[in-house]
This record gives structure tokens, sequence and C-alpha cells, in this order.
């Protein structure tokens, strides 16, 4: 037995070493210690070796075991650090390698033009708040004072998804969440999107984008709101640029007006972009906060005053960019917007 011993040591160390990976190890190992392999197959027969020479023999097939199982853990260890070394080759990057040129997106020249003109209005210590895009008729409509039979709120004018429900036509009804909700003194601007019936054309689309400013506090007066908008104007174009405050009307402002700034090509000289005028466009409309919008919202009208007032930024964009037909701002042409 003892010679029998020694053969599968000797055997099972000479086919370990030999093993090319780790699944024919593991192959030998079951071959040599598995419950039908060669060694536990001579254990078997201890029994009938007699009983001085059972504890030698018991001795020297543990030293067998343990042999194969040091030679085996040891060859393991070396094809797994084999392997290891084959998939890290493998898997190398090359960092000397120009990598690969990846384009990067840009804002579009609407979100510009947005985030430009919230960031003045911020240097000039204004809050930027935003509001649902699906309205409720009364912020919408009556609380901004508009009567029931005003033109935008006709079917054909506005987008109603129920009676009471309707895509908002404007960004007031955030100044009356506002109000609604804090107390004064209030000084925020609100942007976003806005929905009306309209055909589409250079000029007009039933989508478009507006902002709009609100103060309220006690001893606001229109000196003011001519001030912040005289600032807001030089900030945005430059301070050679000049304001004119034609009268008009707004339901939800009194008194009321539009507001020109003179021509960006000729800074007001005349020229054949204003037609000689020294104007170029009408950029917002504004007033003073109508009473009974403050008391719709519960503020006390006889305490409080305030001034409001909204531009288009998809009309700004336009005039910023040179842009000549406002559907090229919704087309999504790459062409296009490569451009900004």
């Amino acid at each position: 037995m003892k010679d029998k011993l020694n053969s599968i040591k000797d055997s099972a160390l000479q086919d370990i070493k030999n093993a090319k990976d780790l699944k024919q190890l593991n192959e030998i190992k079951v071959k040599f210690l598995g419950k039908k392999g060669e060694l536990t197959k001579v254990l078997r027969n201890m029994g009938k070796l007699p009983k001085e020479e059972r504890p030698i023999m018991g001795k020297l097939a543990n030293e067998v075991r343990e042999a194969i199982e040091n030679e085996v853990t040891k060859i393991e260890e070396k094809l797994k650090d084999e392997l290891q070394k084959a998939k890290l080759e493998s898997e190398k990057i090359d960092i000397s390698m120009p990598g690969k040129n990846v384009p990067l997106g840009h804002r579009h020249p609407l979100i510009q033009v947005k985030e430009e003109l919230e960031n003045v209005f911020q240097n000039m210590g204004f809050d930027i708040v935003e509001g649902p895009e699906i309205e409720t008729v009364d912020n919408n409509f009556d609380a901004l004072n508009a009567p029931e039979n005003h033109p935008s709120r006709d079917m054909s004018d506005t987008f109603y998804i129920t009676n009471k429900i309707l895509l908002r036509t404007q960004t007031s009804p955030v100044q009356v969440r506002v109000m609604k909700q804090v107390k004064p003194p209030i000084k925020i601007v609100s942007a976003g999107r806005c929905f009306r019936f309209d055909d589409v054309d250079d000029t007009h689309s039933p989508m478009f984008h507006q902002l709009e400013c609100l103060v309220v506090d006690e001893g606001i007066t229109l000196a003011n709101l001519k001030h912040t908008i005289n600032v807001f104007v030089k900030e945005l174009f430059g301070e050679d640029i000049k304001t004119r405050f034609r009268p008009h009307y707004f339901p939800f402002t009194e008194p009321s007006a539009e507001v020109d700034v003179s021509c960006l090509e000729c800074k007001g000289k005349g020229c054949k972009a204003c037609n000689g005028t020294g104007w170029s466009m009408e950029i917002l409309g504004c007033g003073m906060v109508h009473p009974k919008v403050l008391e719709n919202c519960g503020i006390d009208s006889e305490v409080y005053s305030g001034f409001a007032f909204g531009l288009g930024i998809d009309r700004l964009t336009m005039a910023k960019y040179e842009i000549d037909n406002i559907r090229l701002l919704f087309e999504n042409d790459m062409r296009f917007i490569k451009q900004f």
C-alpha cells in the first residue's frame, strides 16, 4: 500500500504541474481526491491491513492528501494570476491615442435669452418663480380683472381643457398665485410658455414665451415702474438705448402703457432699419397693478400698490439674433440651432 500511495502522489503532482487551465486542474483534483478518486479507493482498503500498519499507512495517506492539496492551491493561484494578466492586457486602453471627438450641445437661443433676462432681473434683486402651464380660469382671467366678454376669453382665442381649466394665455397667473400666497413686499419675475389660438406666420405662433415682472409694496408709483424698465433696457441693450412710453389699455393695470426702444442699429438717429423714425419696436406692455387685482388676491389696495410688465421672449430673441421667421425657433433644424 505504501508503494501505491507514493505512486498516486507522484502521478498527481506531475499531472497538476502540467495543468493548462483551471478547468483541467479541477478535473485532476477530482480524479485523485474526489469521492471516487484514486486516493479515496486506497483508503477504503485500510481495514484489510494489520492493526499495527494502519496508523503508519493512515499517516502516509494524510501526507499524500496534504501534498496534493498544497500543489493544487499553488498551481490554482498561478493560473488565476495568469488569467488576470491576460484579461488586463486584452482590456488595456492606449491613453496615448487621441480621444473621440464628442460634439457638445448648447442652450437653444430662446433659452439663452430667457436665462439672460432672468440674470438681469436677479442682479436687480428680483426672485425667479415658476408656475403651471395648465391654469384655472380664475387665475388666468377672473383674478386679473378680465371682463367676461373680453375677446381673449373666447373659445376661438384660448385653448380650453374644461370650462374652468385652460392652457395659460400669459404668465400673469404666476403673479396671481404669488400674491395669494405671499404677503408684500413682493418682487418677482416669472418666465415660461404660453398658448393662444393664432395662425402661424413669420411672427406668430400658438405657442410662445413670456417673461413678466411684478412688484408690490407700500408707496410704489409709476416713477418706480419707469425707472425699473429703463434700468432693465439699458442692462439688456446698452446705455445708449432710450425708451418711449405710449398709453395703452390692459384690464389688469391702470394706468397702462406700451414701451418702445430706440433703434438698435442707429441708436435713435434714424436709418433704413427703423424707416428713419429712430425707434425700433414695442418690447413690452406695463402699468400699475389695478386695485381690483390686488383685492382679488387678498391684498389691501388702500395700503399697497404695485407695478407689472411683460415681454415676449420670442420677439426679443428674433430681434437680438436678427431672425426673420419665428418658425425657425420651433422646427429644431440643427443647421439653424448650431449657429448659436
